[in-house]
């Protein structure tokens, strides 16, 4: 594959995915196949200007986009460091390690708990998403009605779109929580 198809490509699947949309509506909003898509986007094909700009304008990006290759960065967010947000009625901070770039839907945190006041949240948005990975200490974490305890390396995935809590059973208890919108 050539190097400026394999840059398209691998643009086409970035932004799709960005844009929370399958091969088939991106598809149709471009008024081209299907197949024609999934070609382009495993870097097979020889698109015209009219089908790259078609599908710019089904995603609704600037044409230059298609052609900027994907960024590789390092960022370093060292232990104390980083944008910290503390929670007024429970021992609990939440420091933004990465948010999404814009389109996506994903955001992770550190949280540093306290035994004391549960952190209850109300529902997010519909089809929101939470993944806890406890990382030191013990907490009680998911669904108000059925909240999982969890140590450290335990992993927990529920509807963060419900009512839902995190409550520090242990001081100085770390999770690394990732939350998602769809």
């Amino acid at each position: 594959m050539k190097q400026p198809m394999m840059a398209v490509a691998r643009s086409l699947t970035r932004e799709r995915e960005r844009a929370g949309f399958s091969l088939a509506e991106v598809a149709r909003r471009a008024g081209i196949g299907k197949s024609t898509l999934s070609l382009l986007e495993s870097g097979q094909g020889n698109p015209s200007l009219e089908t790259l700009w078609a599908l710019c304008v089904a995603l609704n990006i600037p044409f230059a986009r298609l052609l900027e290759p994907v960024e590789n960065s390092t960022q370093v967010i060292r232990r104390g460091e980083g944008i910290n947000m503390a929670a007024e009625y429970a021992n609990y901070q939440a420091i933004l390690l990465a948010s999404c770039p814009p389109g996506a839907r994903r955001d992770i945190y550190l949280l540093i708990t306290q035994p004391g006041a549960d952190r209850l949240s109300l529902p997010h948005p519909p089809g929101s998403v939470e993944h806890i990975v406890v990382t030191q200490g013990r907490a009680l974490v998911g669904l108000t009605e059925s909240p999982v305890e969890l140590g450290p390396g335990d992993y927990m995935c529920y509807p963060a779109d419900r009512e839902h809590l995190f409550k520090a059973l242990e001081p100085d208890t770390y999770a690394l929580l990732v939350a998602e919108q769809n």
